[in-house]
């Protein structure tokens, strides 16, 4: 099989050039981390194949390289943990329970915050819906947040008493327009995202925290999508809660985190009733315990708590002014390409720019971190995905990106595009994406596409996957808008 080459567009390739010679975007001529998988071969429908190009890191990113290597390290001596006697146990219980203290130092977390090992980010905003403070048996107060967020910040908070906020076509305003319902009274919490999943902006969370504390309320932060691209201090910023997950932080072997203040996390409802989270069970009634184990109950994911600790301690070390920079490069370039291209728009939320991100520990609400949002005149958006992994071995992502109210308001509700990097993606990634993006504009679909299952799909398609995985292309997938 041969290597299918993708020479940047004629339109593109000047500015390529001299992209390249500019410091901007020299910054990203490589990777910035080693991640698993960045040399796959895919291959492609009209034959051969291509590296693929992995332009989805906001669903999930790849594993960093240090981090597979670490869990092949301690994979030998995992074995139960708490109530262990062995060596092994002894030894998995000492890294789980060191791998919390490591995540609060990642976030600039409080000496007493409490730090739960979850799921994910869903699971660990649903456990704080069930810790709200209680008045009479109800909660004490109603839960704020924008019709901006993602549904794991949107849909845990619609079964407590809850208000939600317009966004406005500027960030100023819609800060405003919070102020303006916090001040009414009766909110005990403010749930915002610290970076938009669909389009990459970054709302000033400092700020929200001040400004949700003046009028008695907390806030929580939902960080999976800031957390693997900015740095972030909650006792700086003084926020409650925080919540994000490892399989978006380089680190996918299934754990999220919870962080914040005890008081409401001791008295709440335990999450996962079971072993470990009570200090005295009877027949019919219990003793739930406090701390971390209150909603960890039953053997929990050492492996994968182990891990996202060990991503976090790698990006910890990294120096922020070349990590935004990397960032920031291809961003811009992809941006500036985008809009070059007849017939494709790029998608935002709010008209006033952000200034750009600061390198030097500044509050992260500035700028926007590496996700992209368009649209292509004239065709379906699961049908361009498709065309652009088909023929070019391109992996984005289409959809609605689990935040239906926002691609409502954008005037998508059929949904767009996304294109989202990291550690691990180069300049090169962009350029095939702009490259693939002007051929269809230019030549249209090389391939006929039918739709399987609600995807957009190749037809007759006989290429196969590695011997081990179970499913052939072409087959039924996921609904375009489930999981992100």
């Amino acid at each position: 099989m041969t290597t299918a080459v993708f020479p940047a567009a004629p339109e593109f390739r000047s500015g390529t050039d001299a992209g390249r010679a500019n410091h901007r975007f020299a910054a990203a001529a490589r990777p910035l981390a080693a991640v698993t998988g960045a040399e796959i071969q895919a291959p492609l429908i009209q034959g051969g194949s291509a590296r693929y190009a992995n332009l989805d890191y906001g669903a999930s990113a790849p594993a960093l390289s240090v981090v597979s290597a670490y869990l092949n390290e301690i994979l030998p001596y995992y074995a139960s943990v708490h109530r262990g006697a062995g060596y092994a146990s002894q030894i998995s219980t000492s890294v789980y329970e060191n791998a919390r203290d490591i995540v609060r130092d990642f976030v600039g977390g409080r000496p007493d915050d409490s730090v739960i090992f979850t799921r994910n980010t869903t699971d660990s905003l649903n456990l704080l819906a069930g810790c709200l403070p209680l008045r009479d048996g109800r909660p004490a107060g109603e839960v704020l947040y924008l019709d901006i967020e993602h549904h794991a910040n949107l849909l845990p908070w619609q079964n407590v008493p809850h208000r939600s906020v317009v966004a406005a076509t500027t960030l100023a305003a819609t800060v405003d327009r919070l102020r303006d319902e916090l001040a009414r009274g009766g909110i005990s919490l403010l749930a915002v995202t610290g970076a938009s999943n669909v389009t990459g902006e970054i709302l000033p969370i400092r700020a929200l925290a001040a400004l949700a504390h003046e009028y008695g309320a907390r806030i929580v932060v939902d960080a999976a999508q800031l957390a693997p691209h900015r740095r972030i201090n909650i006792d700086a910023d003084d926020v409650d809660y925080l919540a994000f997950s490892g399989h978006k932080l380089y680190a996918p072997f299934g754990a999220g985190v919870l962080v914040g203040r005890p008081d409401w996390l001791d008295a709440g409802t335990p999450h996962l009733a079971g072993g470990g989270a009570v200090k005295d069970a009877r027949l019919d009634s219990v003793s739930w315990t406090t701390g971390p184990a209150r909603h960890e109950g039953g053997s929990p994911n050492v492996l994968g708590a182990a891990a996202l600790a060990r991503a976090t301690q790698m990006i910890a070390d990294l120096d922020t002014g070349q990590w935004y920079a990397h960032e920031d490069a291809i961003r811009s370039f992809l941006v500036e390409g985008l809009r070059r291209i007849n017939g494709v728009t790029v998608h935002q939320i709010f008209d006033d720019p952000a200034p750009a991100p600061s390198a030097g520990g500044d509050e992260p609400g500035a700028g926007t971190i590496g996700v992209v949002n368009f649209s292509v005149e004239g065709y379906d958006a699961g049908l361009v995905a498709a065309y652009l992994s088909a023929e070019h071995g391109i992996g984005l992502r289409d959809g609605r990106f689990c935040a239906h109210p926002l691609l409502k308001r954008l005037g998508l509700p059929a949904g767009s595009l996304r294109a989202s990097f990291g550690l691990g993606s180069r300049l090169e990634d962009a350029e095939r994406l702009l490259a693939g993006l002007q051929q269809l504009r230019q030549t249209g679909l090389g391939w006929d596409y039918v739709v399987d299952a609600g995807r957009w799909v190749p037809a007759n398609d006989t290429r196969s996957y590695p011997h081990w995985a179970p499913n052939t292309p072409g087959t039924a997938g996921a609904a375009p808008c489930t999981v992100d």
